[in-house]
Protein backbone atom coordinates (compact mmCIF):
# COMPACT_ATOMS: atom_id res chain seq x y z
CA UNK A 1 0.00 0.00 0.00
CA UNK A 2 2.77 1.95 1.11
CA UNK A 3 4.07 1.69 -2.38
CA UNK A 4 0.95 2.32 -4.44
CA UNK A 5 0.81 6.10 -2.70
CA UNK A 6 4.66 6.72 -3.30
CA UNK A 7 4.29 6.02 -6.93
CA UNK A 8 1.07 8.20 -7.52
CA UNK A 9 2.94 10.70 -5.51
CA UNK A 10 5.79 10.45 -7.49
CA UNK A 11 3.19 10.65 -11.39
CA UNK A 12 1.48 13.82 -9.01
CA UNK A 13 4.74 15.46 -8.90
CA UNK A 14 5.86 14.67 -12.02
CA UNK A 15 2.18 16.08 -13.59
CA UNK A 16 2.78 19.33 -11.87
CA UNK A 17 6.31 20.13 -12.78
CA UNK A 18 5.48 19.22 -16.68
CA UNK A 19 1.92 21.46 -16.45
CA UNK A 20 3.72 24.24 -14.20
CA UNK A 21 1.00 27.01 -15.98
CA UNK A 22 -2.10 24.48 -14.94
CA UNK A 23 -0.90 23.63 -11.86
CA UNK A 24 -0.73 27.42 -10.85
CA UNK A 25 -4.40 28.09 -12.49
CA UNK A 26 -5.48 25.63 -10.37
CA UNK A 27 -3.55 26.40 -6.94
CA UNK A 28 -4.99 30.33 -7.70
CA UNK A 29 -8.60 29.79 -8.47
CA UNK A 30 -8.31 27.56 -5.17
CA UNK A 31 -7.00 30.10 -3.14
CA UNK A 32 -9.55 32.67 -4.70
CA UNK A 33 -12.56 30.60 -4.13
CA UNK A 34 -11.40 29.43 -0.81
CA UNK A 35 -10.73 33.14 0.15
CA UNK A 36 -14.11 34.17 -1.30
CA UNK A 37 -16.15 31.42 0.95
CA UNK A 38 -14.28 31.75 4.23
CA UNK A 39 -13.08 35.06 4.50
CA UNK A 40 -14.40 37.82 2.57
CA UNK A 41 -15.94 40.85 4.01
CA UNK A 42 -18.39 42.43 2.00
CA UNK A 43 -15.90 45.33 1.05
CA UNK A 44 -14.05 42.63 -0.25
CA UNK A 45 -16.75 41.11 -2.15
CA UNK A 46 -17.36 44.45 -3.64
CA UNK A 47 -14.07 45.34 -4.93
CA UNK A 48 -13.52 41.41 -6.28
CA UNK A 49 -16.81 42.36 -8.16
CA UNK A 50 -15.54 45.41 -9.40
CA UNK A 51 -12.55 43.88 -10.74
CA UNK A 52 -14.99 40.61 -12.35
CA UNK A 53 -16.59 43.05 -14.27
CA UNK A 54 -13.33 44.75 -15.64
CA UNK A 55 -11.89 41.26 -16.51
CA UNK A 56 -15.41 40.48 -18.16
CA UNK A 57 -15.24 43.38 -20.60
CA UNK A 58 -11.34 42.54 -21.38
CA UNK A 59 -12.26 39.17 -22.12
CA UNK A 60 -15.52 40.06 -24.64
CA UNK A 61 -12.89 43.07 -26.00
CA UNK A 62 -10.25 40.25 -26.63
CA UNK A 63 -13.15 37.91 -28.08
CA UNK A 64 -14.53 40.14 -30.35
CA UNK A 65 -10.83 40.78 -31.50
CA UNK A 66 -10.39 36.94 -32.32
CA UNK A 67 -13.67 36.89 -34.15
CA UNK A 68 -13.03 39.79 -36.30
CA UNK A 69 -9.22 38.50 -37.23
CA UNK A 70 -10.66 35.37 -38.32
CA UNK A 71 -13.53 36.83 -40.03
CA UNK A 72 -10.19 39.08 -42.15
CA UNK A 73 -8.31 35.89 -42.70
CA UNK A 74 -11.28 33.84 -44.23
CA UNK A 75 -11.85 37.23 -46.48
CA UNK A 76 -8.34 36.95 -47.68
CA UNK A 77 -8.30 33.18 -48.27
CA UNK A 78 -11.48 33.96 -50.19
Amino acid sequence: MEEAKNSQTEANKRWQESNRERTRYLRNRSTSRSFIKKQATEADLNELQDLINERKKDLVGIEKDSENNTEKLIDKLI
